[in-house]
């Protein structure tokens, strides 16, 4: 791959990361409940998502999914119900005592391990079929077809973590900053029905999108 196709692919990623997506509800959900850097295990599972994706894309598994309407509607389903889940869990979460859930997550006592915001954060990304066939209409047009193939999808994977690792990081940053200020349960409250309010606009979206 060339510098210039590069760095087209760079700009291409900041693009596609920063646009407002499931992944970036969750990672802001994820950085509101648990704070930074805890909550930044949510990013992880998304990355290993995204990984996957590339590696389907990259082994052909993408034009399957593009051709199979019943497919495509199987995996696209399962995350909205996905997301309305997510929804529901956040609008029946209570108000807490933060002071007291800090000193809980300084004595290890947290609820949700990493392990499980890892899977959660996976099923968020790895449940939207249209990123892949996303990927596999906009991957290609960066690859040279003269070239072997598996090294160029290896160095956009990276290229595409890395730039989603950053703008998540971001994402997560910034809601655990704004958890200082969420010591009322109302305030909770709203920031717990406001984020559930997120999660049903993202299963909307992924509801209305098509393999075209």
């Amino acid at each position: 791959m060339s510098l210039e196709t590069w760095l087209a692919f760079f700009a291409a990623c900041w693009i596609i990361s920063i646009s407002p997506g499931a992944g970036a509800v969750a990672s802001m959900a994820s950085g509101m409940k648990y704070g930074f850097p805890y909550g930044y295990w949510n990013v992880i599972g998304l990355q290993a998502a995204l990984a996957l994706q590339i590696l389907i894309v990259a082994a052909g598994v993408g034009a399957v999914l593009a051709a199979s309407e019943t497919a495509f509607a199987v995996i696209k389903w399962f995350g909205v119900l996905y997301l309305l889940f997510l929804a529901w869990q956040q609008w029946r979460s209570v108000a807490t005592d933060m002071e007291a859930e800090a000193r809980e997550f300084e004595g290890g006592k947290r609820r949700e391990s990493p392990q499980v915001l890892i899977f959660k954060g996976f099923l968020v990304n790895i449940s939207n079929p249209k990123a892949i066939v996303f990927m596999l209409a906009v991957l290609p047009q960066f690859i040279n077809p003269a070239n072997e193939l598996m090294p160029q999808y290896g160095l956009m994977m990276v290229t595409m973590i890395a730039v989603d690792m950053i703008v998540m990081l971001g994402y997560t940053g910034l809601a655990a900053k704004v958890l200082r200020y969420l010591k009322s349960p109302r305030q909770q409250k709203l920031m717990n029905r406001g984020f559930a309010g997120m999660f049903v606009g993202a299963a909307t979206l992924l509801s209305t999108v098509n393999r075209h």
